[in-house]
This record gives structure tokens, C-alpha cells and sequence, in this order.
């Protein structure tokens, strides 16, 4: 690796067509961390790391690099016509290369040859940096640590699941040893034991890596230096990129802290203000009602009511003055923390959710389960367990076969694929805000949860991504929410820091809770009951 290797943006800045993706994005990446990149889905993660790689042009800024660099995106890296053994070769090719340039160099050596000398030396750094002596176990190695052990050697990679493909692209770039790695979403197809063997690989890195995840787990324990693409609304009023040297963990705490302080200090400023205007009231009465002039004669009556006079402008001078420096400050109204508005009443819903032998031939292998009011219980299993399935027979919207004991009435569901028809209130061209109003009911502003950013308020329903219809969704159902909430992957599509609220809402919301999720960092620290579907 290059003494020098790094990576650095510089005020890069990216539109597609009318829509700003990044603005002014700048942070250096620190060799031997992990950087990661972090932000709700359409926030330019993956966008910022084609930049990076030199696949994609910003508008403005750029990016100053030295050595490979590498990318794991959705394209893999190789033929789908090559043949496992064949991709394998492939990536661990340069490192054998850089043994037999080394052994050449080694047979050309020549004394006082400075430029022998150094193509040995090159070929020796470049031979320690792709651990070429190691290379071919360390292919082993790779194949069984991200679960591909039991694959046959000679199979085509056409015929591989799109999971095994992404872990065997993962493989690849590794075993291939760039001297910068960036990597977007690579948990993704990765179970817990391949998660826990590729953070061992990346903390060894030698170079800077850089990958964009929403897996707060996975963050938490890899990455080291934090950029949050979603701005940060500041005191001031501007919107800012935050970087953050530490654990998720630590980032976390760290913008709790800073809203607390936020919300204090815009608590005191009010209060300031408050002050001031009164004061500012109160001088543009000149003169003290009730406080006579000391003597009758006509010279002294002059004499103080000029100077009382003079004394309540230079009051009045200095109060507005006051009110003029504080205003010129004033600081932002700090954002309202994501909360469920309102208290269910128990009278709405029955005593309890009961299923009996309830399944969905296919879909759902028999369920027997009690859900007891205001209980908050966890849905976890493996993709094809039936997790969504479940949410979708408790609230009524699938036929099923067993007994069931719902009400749909006063249940919500947030599912995963929300439908566009519900919410086209005013036909097809009802913007998100048109939605909210008609179907919220309760006259709250959707700008105020901080689900659906104000450039999407006013775009058609129809044009909304997958995300942010979720987004509008979850709105709706915190702005009005039902005695029994089911929520489906319900971190997905948010920022990491709204995850966080909206968990410690659900945790102190009074209603009955389910919550479908494989979510590892909710998983861990979810206080309620369990249900695992095998």
C-alpha cells in the first residue's frame, strides 16, 4: 500500500434532473478505520461512493484519492458465465502476479543497481500488501467465512441465488485487496456468523474503508468515523453534513446531547425575548406616572420632564437594541421528537389478540399466540418465515385457516409495500400533504413529525418512492395512532437517528405493539415479549 493511500471529498455536490442529492459533502477518510456513510434511503449513500470509485461525475467538487480503489455496489464484478473456481482465480490473480514480479525482480537484482533495487522493493511492498503467500488459503478462508463453502466449485454464477452472487462479489473484491474499499449495504445476504467474520476482515484493513449501511448493529461495532448525510438542522438555521469521530453508540448519545442543549437553549432565548419586547413596551412610556416633580416651581417642572424625557429614549434606544441583537441570533425552533399522539382507550379494542392453529398454506405454518393489551411483542424469523404474513392476518387484510380472534377496526398496520390507492384522496395527482390532511383527521402538520422531507409535501402520491410512501404511512398512523399498531420492518426507509425515536416511542406508547423485524440492533434491545417463527 502507498505510504500516502487515502481518500478525500472535497465539496462534492450531485443533481438528478431537479433533485439535489448531495450538497457540499466534505470529510477525509481515516486510514486503518472504518468510515461509514449513513442516512435514510434516497439520502445519496450510494450516490457518494460511485463518486468516490470515479464511476460518477459530481456537479461540483471533487474527490482526491491515491492507490486502487474498489466498489462493492449492485453489479457484480464478473461473467455470469464464469464458473466459481473461475471468479475465485480472478481475484486472487494480482496477488499471484506480484509473487512471480517479485521472483523476476529477485533474479534481476544487481548491486549498485538503484533501479533493480527498486523494482524489487516495489514488487516486495506490493507482494506484503495482497498478503500474496497467504492468498490461496485465504480464499478458503473467505468462501467459508461468508458461507459459501458448500457451493460447487465448477457451477456457472447465473445458477447462484442473488444472495450467494452478492457474497461471492464481496469475496471477490476482498480477496482482490484494493488499497481503498468502499462497500454499499455489503450485509445485505449475510447472515450473523458471515456479518461477524467480515468485520474481523475489515478491522485488519490496512487502507481506508469507507461503506454505507443502514445496520446500526453492524455500525456500531465496525465503524469508527461516522458521516450523516442527512442534515442536521443547526441552531442557526442552516442545514449541515455532520461527521463524528466514534462508535454509533457514541454518535447517538452525542445528537441526543445536542438536541437537549438545542432545546434548552431556544427555551432560555424565548424567554429572553419575551423580556425584551416588554421592555421595549414599557420604555415608549416616557415619564414615571405617580412620581411628582420635587418642587412647584415652573423651571424645575421643565427641568425633569426633559430629563425624563431623555432618560426614557435612551431606555427605549437600549431596549430595542437588545431585542435587535437577539432576534438577529434568534435560533431555530429545535425538531419535535417522534411521538405517538394521543392515548388509545382501552374501550376501543378487545381484551386481547388470540390465535389458535392459524396459518397461510405457503406462507405461515400454524401460530397459536396470545397478544394481551398494551403488551409490546417482537416478530423475528428468517426471510420466508412468515413475519409479514402474521401482521397481515392479525390485521385482518389475508384469508387464513385456524381461529383468530382480531379487530381489524381499531388496528393499524404499517406493512412493507404500502398501497398507493388508499392514499390518492383527491385522485391521481394527490400530493403527500393532500393525503395527510384527508386522512389524518386530527389537523396536524405532516412537516411536524419529520417522516417526509419538505421537498416531497407537495409531489404526487404516485411519483413517491417506496420509502417515502412509507414515510407518509407511518405519519398517519403516529399523528392518529390505533388502540393495536402493527409495524412491518418499520426501521426501513428512515433515517438512523428517527429509528431511534421512533423505537422509544414504541416502547412508551399505551396501545398493544407487534413489530415484525430483522433488524439486529432492535432485536437486541427490545424490551417486550417474543415470538420467533422457525
Amino acid at each position: 500500500m502507498p505510504p500516502s493511500t487515502h481518500i478525500a471529498v472535497r465539496d462534492v455536490s450531485v443533481s438528478l434532473g431537479q433533485h439535489r442529492v448531495l450538497s457540499g459533502v466534505s470529510f477525509t477518510a481515516p486510514t486503518g478505520k472504518v468510515t461509514g456513510i449513513i442516512g435514510e434511503n434516497g439520502s445519496g449513500k450510494s450516490t457518494l461512493l460511485r463518486v468516490m470509485a470515479g464511476l460518477f461525475k459530481p456537479d461540483a467538487g471533487h474527490v482526491e484519492s491515491s492507490g486502487t480503489v474498489g466498489l462493492l455496489y449492485q453489479e457484480v464484478p464478473f461473467s455470469l458465465q464464469d464458473t466459481i473456481s473461475q471468479v475465485v482465480s480472478d481475484a486472487i490473480a494480482p496477488a499471484l502476479h506480484a509473487l512471480d514480479r517479485m521472483e523476476v525482480a529477485a533474479h534481476s537484482l544487481k548491486d549498485n543497481d538503484v533501479s533493480s533495487q527498486k523494482e524489487y522493493a516495489d514488487a516486495l511492498d506490493e507482494a506484503e500488501r495482497r498478503d500474496a503467500w497467504n492468498v490461496t488459503s485465504l480464499a478458503e478462508e473467505m468462501l467459508v467465512g461468508l458461507g459459501l463453502q458448500n457451493l460447487d466449485r465448477n457451477c456457472a454464477t447465473e445458477f447462484l441465488s442473488g444472495g450467494e452472487r452478492a457474497r461471492l462479489s464481496l469475496a471477490w473484491l476482498l480477496l482482490r485487496k484494493p488499497d481503498v474499499l468502499l462497500l454499499d449495504e455489503p450485509t445485505n445476504h449475510l447472515d450473523a456468523r458471515a456479518v461477524a467474520y467480515l468485520i474481523e476482515v475489515l478491522q485488519r484493513w490496512r487502507g481506508p474503508v469507507v461503506m454505507a449501511s443502514h445496520d446500526r448493529a453492524f455500525l456500531d461495532e465496525c465503524a469508527r468515523f461516522l458521516v450523516d448525510l442527512d442534515p442536521v438542522a443547526s441552531r442557526l438555521g442552516e442545514d449541515v453534513i455532520q461527521t463524528f469521530s466514534g462508535t454509533y453508540s457514541d454518535y447517538v448519545l452525542h445528537r441526543l446531547d445536542a438536541t437537549e442543549r438545542w432545546h434548552r437553549q431556544y427555551r432560555e432565548q424565548q424567554n429572553t425575548l419575551r423580556k425584551a419586547r416588554a421592555a421595549v413596551r414599557d420604555s415608549t412610556k416616557v415619564g414615571h406616572p405617580g412620581a411628582a416633580p420635587r418642587t412647584e416651581v415652573k423651571m424645575a417642572k421643565k427641568f425633569y420632564a426633559d430629563r425624563a424625557a431623555t432618560v426614557a429614549t435612551r431606555r427605549l434606544g437600549n431596549s430595542r437594541m437588545r431585542l435587535e441583537r437577539v432576534e438577529k441570533e434568534q435560533i431555530r425552533k429545535p425538531p419535535s421528537e417522534l411521538r405517538f399522539c394521543g392515548i388509545p382507550d382501552p374501550q376501543d379494542s378487545p381484551n386481547t389478540l388470540s390465535l389458535r392453529d392459524v396459518s397461510v398454506p405457503g406462507r405461515l405454518g400454524p401460530v397459536s399466540q396470545t397478544f394481551g393489551p398494551g403488551e409490546k411483542w417482537l416478530v423475528t424469523g428468517v426471510n420466508g418465515s412468515g413475519k409479514s404474513t402474521l401482521l397481515q392476518v392479525l390485521a385482518g387484510a389475508l384469508k387464513h385457516e385456524g381461529v383468530a380472534n382480531i379487530d381489524p377496526r381499531h388496528t393499524g398496520l404499517l406493512s412493507q409495500e404500502p398501497s398507493i390507492s388508499a392514499l390518492l384522496t383527491r385522485g391521481k395527482d394527490t400530493t403527500a400533504q393532500e393525503a395527510f390532511e384527508d386522512l389524518s383527521e386530527v389537523g396536524a402538520s405532516l412537516t411536524g413529525f419529520g417522516l417526509v422531507p419538505p421537498r416531497e409535501l407537495h409531489r404526487p402520491v404516485r411519483l413517491l418512492s417506496v420509502g417515502t410512501r412509507r414515510r407518509l404511512e407511518l405519519a398517519l398512523l403516529v399523528a392518529a395512532p390505533p388502540p393495536i399498531l402493527l409495524l412491518d420492518e418499520p426501521t426501513n426507509h428512515i433515517s438512523l437517528v428517527l429509528a431511534t425515536e421512533l423505537e422509544d416511542a414504541v416502547s412508551t406508547y399505551a396501545g398493544t405493539t407487534i413489530v415484525a423485524t430483522h433488524d439486529r440492533w432492535l432485536i437486541d434491545r427490545w424490551p417486550g415479549k417474543r415470538l420467533h417463527l422457525s
